[in-house]
């Protein structure tokens, strides 16, 4: 045991570190955002006052064009304050801060990713880059490449993208996961047990976990299929990493509940989107060449390296655990 601790102690540090700067780059890309929606020229001729009731999603519906005087940067501004407070809350919870968790790491040896949402969001997005790097290699390698929708506006882009973990979120992951879940293992009916598993399905009593497993691939393949699925969705390279995220985030869910995934999921959309748009406004560059700015190199390998780490140690976990039962 002291020489479990000893080794994951060695690579907790480092992994800390990335951890820790990886914490301080989701936070800063608040403010980046805001100047993204408000401070730049993404939008062109489109800016954060464009009436939100003239968007595409809206079409064929009675909001379309309607008089209600809600702007584009009114309905940003309501999703960059959530997405803060959810931030802060995986920041606090849900039994002890973000800092107590990786010190414990650097000190003992020991962490326990339950104990802190933002412990786990790093690590598993992390990991998730990770996967979605490998995947991606493996493809270029066999001629396949991934090629996004086709651009519209770039601020209401960003906003779509902004947007999109929130309704995903709640489709994929509390809809079509956690109602079956509480379906399959809840042992008695009540609105608020409901709502708590809903929250977090660790509050279930899964004692067999392999319904949960083969719900959560299912799910993840639809989530795959469903980025892939329409005229305006992407390539059909897309598919292989779009299921592996949907797999991970589904896992997420039942592992660390909806604060976790949801986080992790507005990471890879309005994260790394917002830093490329930062890059492309300031230095006058198209959003593609943005993407390949040095700085959104440094990020990926950040993640990359982190990613790395964060499997190691969850392997070594699983070895020593499995040494100890012997």
């Amino acid at each position: 045991m002291q020489k479990q601790n000893k080794i994951i102690q060695l690579l907790g540090i480092p992994f800390t570190a990335l951890l820790s700067i990886i914490f301080g780059l989701l936070l800063i890309s608040f403010p980046i955002g805001i100047y993204v929606v408000f401070e730049s020229d993404i939008g062109d001729d489109i800016h954060y006052d464009y009436p939100i009731t003239h968007l595409d999603i809206f079409n064929q519906t009675d909001f379309y064009q309607s008089s209600i005087d809600v702007t584009l940067g009114d309905a940003f501004v309501i999703l960059w304050m959530f997405y803060l407070v959810i931030f802060v809350i995986a920041i606090l919870g849900p039994k002890q801060h973000f800092l107590k968790s990786i010190s414990s790491l650097i000190s003992m040896g020991k962490y326990d990713s339950k104990l802190n949402y933002m412990f786990a969001m790093t690590k598993w997005l992390s990991i998730l880059i990770l996967i979605s790097a490998i995947i991606n290699f493996i493809q270029e390698s066999f001629g396949i490449v991934t090629v996004p929708p086709l651009g519209g506006n770039s601020l209401i882009q960003f906003f779509y993208i902004s947007l999109a973990p929130l309704l995903e979120e709640f489709v994929f992951r509390i809809i079509l996961i956690g109602i079956p879940l509480f379906a399959l293992y809840s042992g008695r009916a009540s609105i608020r047990y409901f709502v708590k598993c809903l929250w977090s399905p660790s509050s279930l009593n899964i004692l067999d976990s392999k319904k949960a497993i083969l719900l959560i691939i299912f799910v993840g393949i639809s989530f795959g299929f469903a980025h892939i699925a329409f005229s305006d969705s992407w390539s059909e390279g897309k598919f292989a990493q779009a299921t592996a995220g949907g797999i991970i985030l589904g896992w997420v869910y039942l592992r660390y509940g909806i604060v976790a995934s949801l986080l992790i999921h507005w990471a890879t959309n309005y994260f790394i989107f917002a830093y490329a748009h930062f890059i492309s406004q300031i230095n006058y560059v198209p959003l593609e060449i943005a993407f390949t700015n040095p700085l959104m190199s440094s990020l990926e390998w950040i993640f990359l390296f982190s990613g790395i780490l964060g499997i190691c140690i969850l392997i070594l976990n699983k070895f020593y655990l499995k040494k100890s039962l012997i």
